[in-house]
């Protein structure tokens, strides 16, 4: 009888370099027709970025039908305007150059509509100040802190910083953004108690400001943990992100959501120091390190891995002795958080049949690409 090879196990691995980011095509594809799936029409999506940076990934969401983003960085903003992106969403306050350079991309742009925060009214004028000295307008999202304690300004004190930005030149409020990442309960039923009960002074303030400013602004809302909860709301935009490549924080704390994994980090033993250790090429420069030593990579092929050591270019484990690990063994793991692995890495990877066939750029994780 053949032997089944797992999913992610690739036939040709002796020509990847380790420690390495793997993508796995098909699943990205899969991740992204089941996010579409889950919601009435693709309009309403509008996914952060900042999970994959890269042009690639965007042209694939982009065939799929998704044609609104958000992101956090300049370079992020950038990158989507040279892939085509129309709609492209800064989800961050431009304070000191930023402002600038986001005119400046604007200019560059000028067929994209771009838009960002603003939760003061002295950063909103001088981002108005920005752009009214080139003549321009940029669309703002009045950042509301619903309970993260980040940014934003609490709901009840959001209609005031309206009516002060409404008489800005060069700046127009069309929207409110109210990120909610905190809410990670793995009860389904309390993480949407808390959602709705922080969404309700969300709703309230666009009720309030519509009614006596004779708008209708628009709403931004949530990231991936509460996406299953805000995509059953038909008048707001959703801003899932780590969907595109999931991770193991994610599979285990949202069990209602059926995402693949579809990034994964490739390592190599590369020394035997002790009977029943092992040292493997993982990195803090090569795997997202914030979180407890037993929390940052899981292995499919190697689960009985005891994490002991960690440091900037090697990742020590403990064996169970069952095993008999021999030095230039692969290890193909699951990063517990898959965001921040991304951005240590400035090429993925691109896996597909179980072969690697291509490379992919994760242009963004730069601070600067051009502007």
């Amino acid at each position: 009888m053949k032997a089944v090879t797992e999913w992610y196990v690739i036939r040709n691995v002796e020509e990847i370099d380790s420690p390495a980011l793997l993508i796995y095509k098909d699943r990205v594809k899969n991740n992204i027709d089941t996010l579409i799936k889950t919601i009435d029409h693709a309009g309403r999506l509008r996914p952060h970025i900042k999970t994959h940076k890269s042009a690639e990934i965007t042209q694939v969401m982009m065939q799929a039908g998704i044609k609104k983003f958000k992101c956090a960085t300049i370079a992020e903003a950038e990158m989507l305007a040279n892939t085509g992106a129309p709609d492209i969403l800064l989800a961050y306050q431009p304070v000191g150059p930023k402002a600038a350079r986001l005119a400046e991309l604007a200019e560059s742009f000028s067929k994209v509509k771009f838009s960002c925060l603003i939760d003061n009214f002295s950063s909103a004028s001088h981002l108005a100040n920005v752009f009214s000295t080139i003549h321009s307008n940029i669309a703002v999202y009045i950042d509301l802190n619903v309970g993260m304690n980040r940014t934003g300004i609490v709901p009840e004190s959001a209609s005031a910083l309206f009516e002060q930005c409404h008489a800005l030149k060069g700046l127009t409020v069309i929207g409110l953004h109210a990120y909610d990442g905190h809410l990670r309960d793995a009860d389904y039923e309390v993480r949407k108690k808390r959602c709705d009960d922080a969404f309700a002074r969300v709703q309230k303030l666009k009720t309030d400001i519509d009614q006596k400013f004779k708008t209708d602004l628009l709403i931004v809302a949530g990231g991936t943990p509460t996406y299953s909860i805000h995509c059953k709301r038909k008048e707001i935009e959703c801003s899932p992100g780590t969907f595109v490549y999931w991770d193991k924080g994610y599979d285990a704390g949202l069990p209602e959501q059926q995402y693949k994994f579809a990034a994964l980090v490739l390592s190599r033993v590369i020394s035997k120091p002790s009977e029943n250790m092992i040292c493997v090429d993982l990195g803090h420069k090569a795997i997202a390190s914030e979180n407890p030593l037993n929390n940052r990579v899981y292995f499919l092929n190697a689960g009985e891995l005891e994490p002991v050591g960690h440091s900037e270019e090697h990742m020590v484990f403990k064996t169970d002795g069952k095993k008999n690990y021999h030095v230039g063994d692969v290890l193909y793991g699951v990063p517990h958080h898959i965001c921040p692995t991304v951005a240590l890495h400035d090429q993925a990877y691109v896996i597909e049949k179980q072969h690697f066939t291509d490379y992919w750029y994760n242009i963004s994780r730069n601070r600067k690409i051009t502007i």
